[in-house]
């Protein structure tokens, strides 16, 4: 009969200063020793009490290794005989190496920056956190917990999705039913099932450019084909459009991303016409409507014509939090019967939290969200102001500002030999944070990389500290100038 060989210099366990338990110490050297071959196939071990005797430890971390290397087939157990080393493939099992020890200061897993003027960060010093605290208790202490904890319902609780409702109206001029809205955890997944809902009538799609890239993305990802659409001065070129053959569109028409431009009325009208005559429709991004510093918010465009083919996304993302995991789409009445019958065949769940739900329908009830908005509009317009002010002084007639009034963010455009890349570096390595305009472009230009045009830049406003706006924009000009 042979036995295995334990050897208690290479087994090197502890029952001190250690945080890994006796018995998967134990079981990591056994699973070694079989794994490289080292222990015989149908060799024999001790038995449970002979090993815990030898190594001067109780039974049970013993019993447990030996029970964990049984489960996974590294051993095998006869009646009245023991335990006996099983016969594996001729090539070793291969052990991972144990991560070395960290070694001084870690890198961050995200660059900080000193004067950090990024595009779509709010200010969350001012977020209601005492408020939300006692709304998410209310919801724990008066709800029953074991149902929240299980998955409700697949489109969103209908209770948020009525505030929503509400609130989408009341706010952005959004004609729709509780029934119309779709809750999801971000954007992506909303997007993705939109992906599968919109095959049927077609697979081209135009997107705006420059624009948000994900929608370029992730619909290519899915197997459309995709049109960049240029500019013009009241945002997308509707004949490019329409010479495109796209059946959808996407479109941020009330605060365009990233240059801010606000599409007339007129044009509005004229995209709902095409949408109808096409029989496609048009994916609204309405991400930061709520954000206007003078005049009243821009409508968005789904509540200019009833029933219109109009697909409105929004979210709590700028207004509350992105942590928060809340975001929504409105869909267009002739859309809904399909969408509950992909999710029926997709056994669709929503991928909102459902606490986080129950929460915030209390927390609309209760008006915190319009205070918090009012609150934050009043700050922000401070910080759009102080940055205006700040570029104009720092950086004199050798910049240009525009996409102001609005959203988290303006363009700063200059005349400069160097490409916008090397422009960024050069900032960053300043400890400052901007953004070139250029990854937003699904097709590039023809005027990218003209040295004789201007160099483009989002630079954010929401979520850097008021203060530190003016000294972090005069570095950026005797960086650049």
């Amino acid at each position: 009969m042979k036995y295995v060989s334990i050897n208690l210099a290479e087994m090197n366990w502890s029952a001190e200063d250690s945080s890994t338990p006796l018995y998967v110490q134990l079981y990591q050297y056994m699973k070694k020793e079989i794994s490289t071959g080292r222990w015989q196939d149908q060799a024999r071990l001790p038995s449970v009490r002979k090993l815990a005797d030898f190594l001067g430890m109780s039974t049970t971390p013993v019993e447990m290794a030996y029970q964990q290397l049984l489960a996974e087939g590294f051993i095998l157990s006869r009646p009245r005989s023991g335990y006996f080393v099983q016969k594996l493939t001729d090539t070793p099992v291969p052990i991972p190496a144990e991560p070395p020890p960290p070694q001084g200061r870690q890198l961050p897993r995200h660059r900080s920056y000193r004067y950090d003027f990024h595009m779509s960060k709010n200010d969350y010093e001012h977020f209601p956190l005492t408020e939300w605290r006692k709304t998410y208790n209310r919801v724990l202490q008066e709800e029953q917990v074991s149902d929240l904890l299980f998955y409700g319902d697949p489109q969103g609780e209908e209770g948020l999705r009525y505030e929503i409702a509400k609130y989408a109206r009341s706010m952005r001029g959004v004609s729709c039913s509780p029934e119309q809205v779709v809750i999801g955890s971000d954007p992506y997944p909303l997007l993705e099932l939109l992906c599968r809902l919109l095959r049927p009538y077609g697979k081209d799609i135009a997107v705006e450019n420059p624009g948000y890239p994900q929608y370029p993305e992730l619909f290519r990802q899915s197997g459309y084909s995709i049109h960049p659409i240029s500019l013009q001065a009241g945002g997308l070129d509707q004949q490019s459009l329409r010479a495109s053959g796209a059946t959808f569109v996407t479109v941020s028409p009330s605060h365009q991303f990233p240059t801010g431009k606000i599409m007339p009325v007129s044009q509005r009208l004229d995209l709902l016409q095409w949408a109808k005559e096409c029989g496609g429709f048009i994916i609204e991004d309405d991400y930061d409507g709520e954000f206007r510093y003078y005049g009243r918010p821009i409508p968005c465009l789904q509540g200019l014509v009833s029933d219109s083919r109009v697909i409105y996304l929004g979210g709590f993302a700028q207004v509350l939090s992105p942590s928060l995991g809340i975001q929504y789409m409105i869909l267009p009445s002739i859309l809904l019967e399909e969408y509950h019958h992909l999710k029926h065949h997709l056994f669709v769940e929503c991928t909102a939290s459902r606490i986080h739900q129950r929460t915030l329908e209390r927390f609309m009830q209760d008006g915190f969200v319009d205070r918090h908005l009012r609150k934050m509009i009043t700050i922000l317009r401070k910080k759009h102001d102080t940055l205006i002010s700040s570029i104009r002084k720092h950086f004199g007639d050798r910049a240009v500002v525009s996409g102001t009034g609005a959203g988290f963010h303006l363009i700063l455009s200059l005349q400069h030999p160097s490409p916008e890349a090397e422009l960024q570096a050069a900032a960053e390595d300043q400890g400052i944070r901007v953004h070139s305009i250029a990854y937003t472009y699904d097709q590039k230009p023809e005027h990218a990389g003209n040295p004789n045009h201007k160099r483009e830049f989002i630079v954010g406003f929401a979520g850097i500290k008021e203060e530190d706006i003016d000294e972090g924009i005069r570095r950026l000009a005797n960086c650049w100038l």
